[in-house]
């Protein structure tokens, strides 16, 4: 699957409207729909997009934003982030405190909402069930995970701002005078 492919099913998933569970429903309907190795390539894909977004700026937003992201929260989170449409995503991978510029997550400053779409991870599982009644085949080869050597104390305000001074100016306290 080309990712011109993957993203313009993520969009007619969208299309629906509705909270990111909903689009997950869509796209395994509309991905079920196809042929079996179209779903393998998905999968293939999807792994590549969450290699790709799996960045320590960008689990720092997501810890921001959410109040917090263990290790599942941030793949839930990037599951959320999947729902949200290819150029939101590609803009949240290039610079992750773009994310202040959306609307829900500026309101979510107030009111305290949390982003994740576990089911959005498990669209290529659902989709070849669905479709053969049979578990999706398993990849040969793991995915690479990143190198993270770059972490930093999500914790620290200081630190926050200078990193991601929009996201911060939303969700980290001010500093105190």
């Amino acid at each position: 699957m080309r990712t011109d492919d993957f993203w313009q099913l993520i969009d007619r998933a969208r299309s629906g409207g509705g909270e990111p569970d909903a689009i997950a429903a869509r796209a395994v309907a509309l991905l079920a729909a196809r042929d079996p190795e179209e779903i393998v390539g998905y999968a293939r894909h999807q792994q590549r997009v969450l290699t790709a977004s799996y960045r320590v700026d960008l689990w720092g937003a997501a810890y921001l934003i959410n109040g917090g992201a263990s290790d599942d929260g941030f793949e839930y989170f990037r599951g959320w982030l999947i729902t949200q449409g290819r150029e939101v995503f590609a803009g949240a991978v290039a610079d992750p405190d773009s994310l202040a510029d959306l609307p829900r997550v500026r309101a979510a400053s107030l009111s305290g909402e949390e982003f994740e779409c576990e089911d959005m991870l498990a669209v290529p599982w659902d989709a070849y069930r669905k479709a053969t009644a049979s578990d999706l085949p398993a990849e040969r080869e793991a995915a690479r995970t990143p190198d993270l050597n770059d972490f930093w104390d999500f914790d620290d305000p200081d630190e926050a701002r200078r990193r991601l001074p929009r996201l911060a100016a939303l969700f980290v306290e001010p500093p105190q005078e």
